[in-house]
Order: C-alpha cells, then sequence, then structure tokens
C-alpha cells in the first residue's frame, strides 16, 4: 500500500494569505466585541479634550497654541496604548488553546500570530482619525495640509506596529494576560511621561531633559509635529523609521521563534 507523507512546510504565499484570513477572524471579533474598540474611540476624545482645557492655558497660554503641541502627543500616546492590546489579546487566546485548535489547520504556523497584528492595524486608524478629527472640532488646523496629516497617520501606524512586536513578544512569554498588561504599563507609562508629548521639555530640569530628549517616542512625537505643522520631514522622522526597523528586526524572529514553540 503507497503511503504519502504529509508536508508540514507552507510557501510564503500560503502564509500571507493565511495571516490575511488571521486578521479577517480578529476583525470579525471586533464586530462581536464592539468594546475592544473602547481604548482607540473614547480614549483619544477624552484625553484630548481633558488636557487640552486642563493644562492648555497653563502650558501655552491658551488653548490654540495648545493644540498643535498636545494633538500630535495624544495621537502617539494613543496609538502605542492600543498596540498594548496586541499582546494582551494574543495571551488571553493562548490561554484559552486558541491556537492549539490553530495548530491542527493545514495554515502557516506564523499566521495567527501575524493575523493578530495585522488585524490591530485597522484600531490604529480608527485611533488616528478620531484624534484628529477632535482636535480639527475645538479648533487644530494643521498648517502642514492633508498630505501631510495623512503621511503623519501612516508614519505613526508604521512605528506603532512595529512597537506592537515588543508587546506580542510580552504575550508569548508571560504567564497570563493580566500580566501581559501590567508589564506594558509599567514599561509605557514612564516613557509616555517623560517625553515631550505633554509639556516642553525646556521646562524639566536639565538631568530630565536629557532622558525626554533620548526617549523615542520624543522623536515620533517631534516627527509629527513636523510634518502637521510645518508640513516638513527633520531627523526625527528618519530616526523613529530606523528606530521602528531596527525593533521589528530583533523582537519579530524572537517573538515568531517563542511563539511557535510554546503555541
Amino acid at each position: 500500500m503507497n503511503t504519502r507523507q504529509l508536508n508540514s512546510r507552507t510557501s510564503i504565499s500560503q502564509a500571507v494569505r493565511n495571516s490575511f484570513t488571521m486578521a479577517y477572524r480578529g476583525l470579525l471579533k471586533v464586530r462581536r466585541t464592539p468594546e475592544q474598540l473602547f481604548d482607540v474611540t473614547f480614549q483619544p476624545i477624552i484625553f484630548t479634550l481633558m488636557f487640552t482645557y486642563i493644562f492648555g492655558g497653563a502650558i501655552a497660554g491658551n488653548v490654540d497654541n495648545y493644540l498643535p503641541m498636545i494633538i500630535p502627543g495624544i495621537l502617539i500616546q494613543t496609538l502605542i496604548g492600543a498596540s498594548v492590546a496586541s499582546g494582551v489579546q494574543l495571551r488571553d487566546d493562548m490561554d484559552k488553546g486558541v491556537f492549539d485548535r490553530f495548530k491542527s489547520l493545514p495554515i502557516a504556523r506564523i499566521a495567527p500570530l501575524a493575523g493578530a497584528l495585522l488585524a490591530d492595524v485597522v484600531r490604529y486608524v480608527i485611533a488616528a482619525v478620531l484624534t484628529f478629527t477632535i482636535g480639527f472640532l475645538i479648533g487644530y488646523r494643521p498648517e502642514g495640509g492633508v498630505a501631510s496629516v495623512a503621511l503623519a497617520i501612516v508614519f505613526s501606524i508604521g512605528c506603532t506596529w512595529a512597537v506592537s512586536w515588543i508587546f506580542a513578544f510580552f504575550g508569548v512569554i508571560a504567564r497570563n494576560a493580566a500580566s501581559v498588561q501590567g508589564i506594558s504599563m509599567l514599561a509605557l507609562f514612564p516613557l509616555m511621561f517623560l517625553s515631550n508629548a505633554f509639556v516642553p521639555v525646556k521646562t524639566m530640569p536639565d538631568w530630565l531633559q536629557w532622558i525626554a530628549k533620548a526617549n523615542p517616542l520624543s522623536h515620533m512625537i517631534t516627527a509629527v509635529r513636523e510634518l502637521t505643522n510645518h508640513g516638513t520631514i527633520g531627523t526625527d522622522f528618519i530616526i523613529s523609521l530606523i528606530g521602528a526597523g531596527a525593533i521589528v528586526a530583533i523582537f519579530a524572529p524572537i517573538t515568531v521563534r517563542v511563539y511557535i514553540r510554546r503555541a
């Protein structure tokens, strides 16, 4: 009797198709549980209004002068915060045995992981559009123009997608979803508040200025401000892209390796 050996390998094209299928699965989950969008819908609205009207007068003299500073800061804060959900959801699916069922299917082993990160791009788009929309409604007028705003959104989403690989790594090595949330927020909050997101760096003590200037989030925020407020691309834009590429180059292979071993 002839026997046929099953091929456990998948082609790149099949892996891509499987990843988009898993991304579609992620979007279906959002449609059935829309509360997963709360962090990218309510947060940019609440944070923009709160920071603008509470701190605008004290920091910039008035709200109008503060908007060109705070809107890019809120954008990066919201997107980076939303990327934490990538690791949390990944760990939750692994704990529930979802990926154990995926292992029995004839799909690329990387597809569930890649699909989850691809699906999150839709959440980033929603957050970015809402941030600029609420900013426009309260008086923000980016002088860089529509094209520069669009480029800033693409740039921010690309950098955020790169950062999401870090939280995905936390997701595959953590014991549970709650620990992923705790570890991620413990790392995220100092980075966000020790940056130029909400106040000018020059108002900080000298030793804190050095930290804020070296903060990678400060480079991202400055790049967005230059694009939206002036329509220019500076060194912070290039530094951020190089940093995003380095994160993907380091964390993507490690995350995939650990994920395949544990999933």
